[in-house]
């Protein structure tokens, strides 16, 4: 990787980390971002889907399970627009889980940058299994 585009992945995750402080969810904050030939294409962060309350956990704190997480809002908002994520990189405060990791590779992302790690690490596993480049950056 060249000093240039750590530059810009260190950038972009600042930006991920501002759009994570947008989530209501109490127990982890997450942000994403989806850029593609140096354009943010989408944005996403974890959350409630569209119309529901804000409220993410319940009164024990264990979160709702129609939370959705901060990268697959963004590969969803991308699939409702005129856009596409074919080759496109993934910057996100918080590695992948298992699921998020089918998501990103059905969507075309080639690349994905984040930040700290998430306990179960099989989703970044996962991905680089299918040749997605994965890049930790443990601080901005």
């Amino acid at each position: 990787m060249t000093k240039k585009q750590e530059k810009y992945d260190r950038a972009y995750l600042r930006m991920a980390a501002e759009w994570a402080k947008l989530s209501h969810c109490n127990r982890k904050q997450v942000g994403a971002l989806i850029v593609k030939n140096k354009t943010i294409i989408s944005d996403g962060y974890n959350g409630t889907p569209s119309g529901f309350t804000n409220a993410c956990e319940d009164d024990q704190g264990e979160t709702h399970w129609y939370v959705l997480h901060a990268e697959a809002n963004a590969i969803l908002k991308v699939a409702k627009s005129t856009q596409n994520a074919e080759g496109a990189t993934l910057y996100i405060t918080l590695s992948p889980c298992k699921g998020c990791s089918k998501l990103i590779i059905q969507a075309g992302i080639k690349r994905v940058v984040y930040l700290k790690q998430y306990k179960d690490q099989s989703g970044v596993e996962f991905l680089e299994k299918f040749g997605i480049h994965v890049n930790h950056l443990e601080e901005l």
